[in-house]
Formats: C-alpha cells, structure tokens, sequence
C-alpha cells in the first residue's frame, strides 16, 4: 500500500464509509508555526523562540527538561529562561518537546482507558528518536513524529465512537485476534486508520501517514512495493515498542515474537547490536 493508496482510502472512508462520524481536532496554529520554522533550509531560531515563549507551561517544560540531572552536568549553572534551555538543549530536542507538549494539549485524554498514554507516546518518541541516531539516512525529527503519532487515533476514537472504551477493554482480553481486528469488528475502522486520517488532515508528512495507516501490518516489512522509509519506521518502531517494554519490564509481546526476525532483518541490526542500544537508551527513557 503506498502512500496514495492510503490517501484514496481514508477519501473515501471520510466521504461515505467509517470515518465520518470521526471528529479530528484542529492542528495547533503554535504547531503550524513550528513546523514551518523547522522546515526552512536554514531553521528560523528567533520564530522557534518566538514560539516557545508564547506558551508559559510550554516554556516551563524546556526549562524543566533542560534542568534535569540528564542534561545539568557538573559545573553548569540552572538555566533561567526559555533561550538558555533552547541553547541547552540544541534545536532539534527542542523542537521535538515542543511538538510533543502541543499535540499533547490539542488532543487531550481523561479517560481510564488510556492511562499513561501521552507518557508512553513520549517515551516512544524517545526512543525513535536514538534510534533514528543510530541509523544513518534515517531523519531523527520523522522517527520522532512517527513515535508521538503512533497511537493517536485510540483517543480521537474514544472522543468520536460511543462504545469504544468497551472496545479496548474487549481487544485487549482477547488472544485469538490481533487489537485492531476486534477494533474492526464492532466499528468498521481501527487506531491505525484514524490516526493516518490526523496526520492527513494536519498535513503532517505522508511518509508518516503511511507508515501509521500500516504500523500493525507487519507484512509490510516483507513487501517490496511498500516504500523503504515507510518500512523503515515500522521496523524501528517495533523495536522501540519492544525497547520501552523491556524498559517497563514486561514480557514481549505477540508483535515482537511474530515479526522481530523481519524488523532485525530490514534494518540490519544484530542481537548484540539490540542489546547495546537497550543499554544505551535506558537513561533517556528514565528521563522521559
């Protein structure tokens, strides 16, 4: 399925299938503005620091990630404004935290359901960023996106569809199916889905679209008319699940067992390469 496939698709769900009752919420005008300042040939720092400083708890995060025990090493001084954790922190973190606090607030979540789940988007993104550091080609700020977004149609969903809280319960409890298709059972669309149609219709990237719409279809990773960056963030993205699990301490689950040979494959990493990059990615997902 390539990227315009996927763009046909969610057309024609909008237009007369599942997706019409789906409520997506506007795109933060600050993530507008941030998006288009990063993709500049050469960034617009001043517009980033314009942007930081408009939002007071937003500024408050880069002040507080600036000043953890990760990044105050001995013999600095706490940063005490908004530019002086943006220099701290280097334009790419700063931007991904920016990115990750306004989504976060233009997508809520109150619900019992989805304990933890902008703590754990944050911890993915996390570890798609190092590990888009640790393959070359590979751009650190889609990784991140891609982490971020991953799961993002699972609260638009429980904000738009009356039974889905119900839903999760029952897909979750079941182990004769995979989650998304007991999603499809009772309401004819899935996570996946939804969360390709946020992206669309904030015209984020379309890689990140497709590889969204495809991040449970594990198949991908052995199609060849999948696109590669498409394949590659679904690979490293199952390892990142895995990395964050083992974090966690829980035991692997089905995706990992069922797909980790093809993931390793593709991205031709080694065990021992794994185990290094668990070692390593630790301490950042204890920050996060």
């Amino acid at each position: 399925m390539k990227t315009q496939a996927v763009h046909q698709e969610l057309d024609r769900a909008r237009a007369a299938g599942p997706l019409r009752q789906i409520q997506i919420p506007p795109c933060p005008e600050l993530l507008r503005r941030l998006r288009a300042a990063m993709a500049l040939p050469q960034p617009d720092l001043n517009e980033v620091g314009r942007i930081a400083a408009a939002d007071v708890a937003m500024s408050a995060t880069l002040l507080r990630v600036a000043n953890s025990p990760l990044h105050l090493v001995a013999g600095n001084v706490p940063c005490t404004t908004v530019g002086q954790a943006m220099y701290r922190l280097g334009l790419d973190e700063s931007a991904a935290l920016m990115q990750a606090f306004l989504v976060r607030h233009a997508i809520p979540v109150n619900s019992p359901h989805l304990l933890r789940f902008w703590q754990r988007s944050t911890k993915r993104a996390v570890a798609m960023g190092f590990i888009a550091g640790q393959l070359p080609g590979m751009r650190v700020d889609l990784a991140q996106s891609y982490g971020l977004f991953c799961h993002v149609g699972m609260p638009v969903l429980l904000q738009s569809v009356r039974g889905y809280g119900a839903t999760m319960v029952e897909a979750a409890a079941r182990i004769d199916r995979p989650f998304i298709a007991t999603e499809n059972a009772n309401h004819r669309t899935d996570h996946a889905v939804v969360g390709a149609l946020v992206i669309k219709v904030w015209h984020l990237a379309p890689e990140l679209m497709t590889a969204i719409r495809l991040h449970h279809d594990f198949d991908a990773l052995r199609d060849e008319g999948v696109d590669p960056e498409t394949r590659t963030l679904i690979a490293a993205g199952l390892i990142a699940e895995h990395l964050m699990r083992r974090h966690e301490g829980l035991d692997e689950d089905a995706d990992w067992a069922g797909n980790r040979h093809a993931a390793l494959a593709w991205l031709h990493l080694s065990e021992d390469e794994l185990e290094q990059w668990d070692e390593a990615l630790r301490p950042l997902l204890d920050e996060a």
